[in-house]
């Protein structure tokens, strides 16, 4: 996917994810920044989440 392409969904997908991951702060949508290591680490921290399992929540979200 290219990189601008990317970074207009995040900027839709980083509200929904928000509402549908409550834990998420805004600092951490701001490290995230559409990247899937980074929000991987960061479900793993914040909810025990598997790294396969927050891919597919990160392709949900942006697609």
């Amino acid at each position: 996917m290219n990189k601008d392409i990317l970074k207009g969904k995040w900027e839709q997908a980083s509200g929904t994810l928000k509402e549908n991951w409550g834990k998420l702060t805004n600092d951490d949508l701001q490290e995230i920044n559409g990247s899937l290591e980074v929000f991987q680490g960061k479900m793993q921290e914040k909810y025990g989440m598997a790294k396969e399992e927050a891919e597919k929540e990160f392709h949900k979200s942006i697609s």
